[in-house]
């Protein structure tokens, strides 16, 4: 791993939140709130789903609350292991741990507090499975994805089994029991996550390359086998979106959503490999964030 370097050259323009810091903006960026967000979404879909009457607010929002606070205490401790390798990309030394506008200790004393208190939520409010759900992603997330990350290119697939999880946690909280569609939402959140985030390593390679962390394949100059990689899981995430349609889990019209979201997601996926760009990995990057919240609320509002 490369040591953090003190002579890089800072740009003339400095990020917003560098020239006006503030404890909130802080505190934003270390529990990485656009993240926060997504589990939000998806704790909420994996809730509905499993609901069979009428929602019970209650325990959604304790739900999402303390899937919430577990997601935003791997962010933040992810963000304290990581500080010295953050200070050598672009887009990561701005953020307050590097910038040193936030020690370390606080960092800590914030995630782990912020870990106790979502899993402590869950446990007390919803229900025990729930709890070691969130637990899981916490402990996937920082001892085992963040270490990776510097050792193998496998670190993306331990990442996207711990963003997998919070569709799930909400499915629980409805309805104690891993069934059928708990694992769908498992396989459509795990599968999206591995060409958006592939498409990510390739257009930050560099970057990525420069901190010491292997989030692309060594032997991968050209972009060939990460494109095809991005193309296989696309082709499967196709296949488990088709699942609900034929379980009887949800009406025709999800079927026809599905099936043009799907080709949409597909054609991004051929133009990567055949292409293998910045431009092609940066339009699958941004079709897969459009895809993502379609599908689950097609999900929800067809549901059988």
């Amino acid at each position: 791993m490369n040591r953090a370097s003190h002579d890089i050259a800072i740009p003339m323009e400095v990020p917003r939140e560098v020239a006006e810091p503030g404890i909130m903006s802080d505190v934003l960026v270390l529990t990485k709130a656009r993240l926060s967000l997504l589990v939000i979404i998806t704790t909420f879909v994996g809730f509905c789903a499993a609901s069979d009457a009428r929602l019970n607010w209650l325990l959604l929002a304790n739900a999402v609350l303390g899937t919430t606070f577990a997601a935003g205490a791997a962010a933040v401790l992810n963000q304290f292991l990581e500080v010295r390798v953050d200070r050598l990309m672009e887009r990561t030394r701005y953020r307050p741990l590097p910038a040193g506008r936030v020690k370390r200790s606080h960092a800590l004393f914030l995630g782990v507090g912020m870990a106790l208190v979502g899993v402590g939520w869950l446990a007390l409010t919803v229900n025990g499975l729930s709890a070691v759900l969130a637990a899981a992603t916490i402990f996937i997330y920082i001892a085992a994805y963040t270490p990776l990350k510097r050792r193998t290119s496998l670190c993306t697939i331990v990442g996207a089994v711990s963003g997998a999880i919070p569709p799930v946690i909400g499915w629980v909280a409805a309805k104690p029991s891993l069934e059928l569609g708990a694992w769908v939402l498992f396989g459509i959140l795990f599968t999206w996550q591995m060409p958006h985030f592939l498409a990510i390593a390739w257009m930050y390679r560099d970057e990525y390359a420069q901190a010491g962390f292997v989030m692309l394949r060594r032997d991968d100059l050209t972009g060939n086998k990460t494109a095809m990689q991005s193309l296989l899981y696309t082709v499967a995430l196709i296949v488990i979106t088709l699942i609900p349609y034929h379980a009887g889990m949800n009406s025709d019209i999800y079927l026809g959503g599905a099936l043009l979201l799907d080709g949409v997601m597909l054609l991004f996926a051929v133009q990567f490999l055949i292409e293998r760009e910045r431009a092609s990995a940066r339009r699958l990057f941004f079709a897969s964030i459009i895809f993502l919240p379609l599908i689950l609320g097609l999900m929800v509002f067809t549901k059988v």
